[in-house]
Parts: structure tokens; sequence; C-alpha cells
């Protein structure tokens, strides 16, 4: 007697190759958590380029800069989890000489994207500067090499710009926290409006036990992160994940809505973001 089995559904997963998005997606990416019905296939690119594919609705889930939701939200919906938020810190201005924050207007800065939220929170805090994207891994290579001033840092550089001899003009988690006393809402994950109902309720609950389940198995989850943490040390890495894999990252809460919102609002006002949003979490 032969059986049918039931069809199996692909959904596209999209992150960035970095140590912390990485430990979020262990269990999913190493089959650890799954359910029945849906097999999820990954794929690794730097965070502008998902945030130009989601523009063009590439991915069923993807993770993007906060800074790009404005410009998806007919496609795609928040998750409630699996965000990377800084809470007093974040992204940084570096130099390879000191100089002040507000030196930093008119100078020609490397930016690791036009979309992302460490560009839009930069351009918040000093919008005349010359900006020079550039891959997030070749910016430091741009500011020792001088062919900017500075550069704004994402990921582990974050951990390692002193150690390689640049200084900290600005660190835009720090000022945003002080100045409107929330954490700095860096990116999220998304998935597509047009999944069936059930299919995001999944996607949602598979996200979170995948996070649930790296930090339960906190060392397994960190060696497989490690491989996407260019040549950083354990020690580091670990710090790094423990900065923006927190309990925001396993349920946004409202603080998260509330801070995008307000990121986001900020931006329309000062015409960086062509039209106002409202901020919509799947729940």
């Amino acid at each position: 007697m032969s059986t049918v089995s039931s069809p199996v559904r692909e959904i596209t997963v999209a992150h960035s190759p970095d140590s912390d998005d990485a430990f979020m997606f262990y269990g999913l990416a190493t089959n650890k958590v799954r359910v029945p019905g849906l097999r999820f296939t990954h794929t690794l690119c730097d965070i502008e380029t998902l945030n130009r594919d989601a523009q063009r609705g590439v991915y069923d889930v993807t993770a993007i800069s906060f800074h790009a939701y404005p410009y998806i939200q007919d496609n795609y919906a928040l998750m409630p989890c699996g965000g990377s938020v800084g809470d007093g810190y974040g992204p940084m201005v570096v130099s390879t000489r000191p100089f002040t924050q507000t030196e930093i207007k008119g100078r020609k800065i490397a930016v690791p994207g036009k979309l992302t939220t460490a560009y839009l929170a930069l351009k918040l805090f000093q919008p005349d500067f010359e900006a020079v994207v550039t891959p997030f891994d070749k910016i430091m290579h741009a500011v020792r090499d001088h062919s900017v001033e500075a550069g704004l840092i994402i990921h582990e550089g974050q951990l390692t710009y002193d150690r390689e001899g640049f200084h900290r003009v600005l660190d835009l988690g720090r000022w945003w926290k002080g100045k409107y006393g929330m954490p700095l809402p860096l990116g999220g994950n998304v998935l597509l409006r047009t999944l069936p109902g059930d299919v995001q309720s999944e996607c949602c609950r598979l996200m979170r036990e995948s996070i649930q389940y790296a930090l339960d198995n906190r060392d397994e989850a960190l060696s497989y992160a490690l491989q996407f943490a260019r040549d950083m040390e354990t020690s580091l890495a670990e710090k790094f994940v423990g900065m923006y894999v927190n309990h925001y990252t396993l349920d946004a809460g409202d603080i998260v809505p509330a801070a995008v919102q307000k990121l986001l609002d900020l931006g329309h006002e000062a015409g960086l973001i062509p039209r106002r949003v409202k901020v919509e979490f799947v729940r």
C-alpha cells in the first residue's frame, strides 16, 4: 500500500554574515528546530544587499535594517523576534586621529549603505557630511588608507576598532539613548505578507524557538557563529553576540516598536524618509 507524503513548503530565509545573526538562526540553519511541512533554505548577504532585495520581495523571511522598513512595508511585515537592538551602544564613527563630534560636519565618511539604520541615525545626528557607500567589511580599510576621513562601523568592528589603532568619535547608540531614553533599534526580521497566516505564525514561532535554542545551548551555537566572526577570538565574539542577542531579540515587547516608530518619524520629519509610516509587528 503506497502512502502519499504531504507537500513540503520551502521558506527562503536571508540574513547577514555576522556572528549575532548566525547565533540566532543557528537552530533553524542546523535543523535543531523544525516543523513538519516547512523546509528553510538560507542565504547570507550583507545588510545593504538584503535591504535592496527586500524592496523586490526576493525572500520569504529576511533580515533588514529598520531604516528600510518604509520602503518595503507593502510587501513585508515585521516579526516580533530576531531584532538587533543596541541599548546604550551601537554603530560608531571612527577615525585615525581624534576629532570632536561637532567636527563630523562636512567630513567624508564611509558608510555601509544608505538604507542602513546606522546611516539614518548618523544623518539625524549630523545632516551635513559626505557619505561614501562602502562594503561594511572594507570601511576600516578606507579610513586607514585615508580615502575617507572617518568610517561608520557596524558589526564586530565596534569591539575591535581601538586595538586596530582607530579613535571613536561617536557612539550612535549612546547618543540615541541619552537623547531619547530608548534603545536604538538597528535591524529586524520581516516576512512576506503574501504568506498564509498559519505559515506566518509558524515562522514567528520557529524564529523565537531558534533564538531560545541558541541561548539554551550557548556553547554549541557560539561555536557555529564563530565561523562568521571574521577571525575574532571567542571571547570577543561572545561579547558581541551578548550585546545584540538579548531580551529584545527574543521578544520586541512594546519598547522596540515604539523606538522604531520614533526613529522613522524623526527620519520623515528630517526629510530623510519620503513618507510617514505606521510600524506594525506581527503578533
